[in-house]
């Protein structure tokens, strides 16, 4: 049986020069995004531009949501991240128009190759369609894909893509039924 070769995982080069500088500087710029108060999201929505994030119209975005990268974000117009959510964006993440990422969700794209000694790092991306909802604390795996309208239930653990409109719940999450918006009477 083959050994995990910690050394070598350990010493390789994950990444480059220039990404290693912007997470320097986005340390500094992680505590000013902490820094602005609750109700103020503009200024957080210009923080993440700064430093590359691709932010739309009226997102909402809460101060203690932590973004690994916002270089690798993406979010459509109305949508909103809530307290306490992990946006680990080693690969991009892409979350659609009125998308709700709610508080404790953790979207993780970022994973290693287990079935290599080194265990080498890998970056899947995760996309979120539009009208989604991530429910709190649910988390979403590497490389997952949430189709439009669907939600992900509370606490989930979703590691394969779900339909449009579908809700689903549980660990590994299951489809429950179909989403039906009702009219706005």
């Amino acid at each position: 049986m083959a050994e995990l070769n910690i050394e070598d995982n350990r010493s390789a080069q994950k990444y480059a020069l220039r990404v290693q500088v912007m997470r320097i500087f986005w340390g500094i710029g992680k505590l000013l995004f902490r820094a602005v108060p609750r109700p103020l999201y503009a200024p957080r929505r210009f923080l993440l531009r700064c430093f590359g994030a691709r932010i739309g119209r009226k997102v909402n975005i809460a101060h203690s949501a932590s973004i690994y990268f916002p270089w690798n974000l993406e979010i459509g117009d109305w949508s909103a991240i809530g307290e306490g959510t992990r946006i680990y964006n080693l690969g991009k993440i892409s979350i659609g128009a009125r998308a709700t990422i709610s508080q404790g969700a953790h979207l993780c794209a970022g994973t290693h190759e287990f079935s290599a000694p080194a265990t080498p790092l890998l970056t899947p991306p995760i996309r979120v369609d539009g009208q989604a909802w991530i429910c709190a604390d649910a988390f979403v795996g590497p490389g997952v894909t949430v189709g439009e309208g669907a939600v992900v239930g509370a606490r989930a653990v979703v590691v394969k893509d779900v339909d449009p409109w579908a809700i689903v719940a549980g660990n590994p999450a299951k489809f429950i039924k179909t989403r039906e918006l009702k009219g706005n009477d």
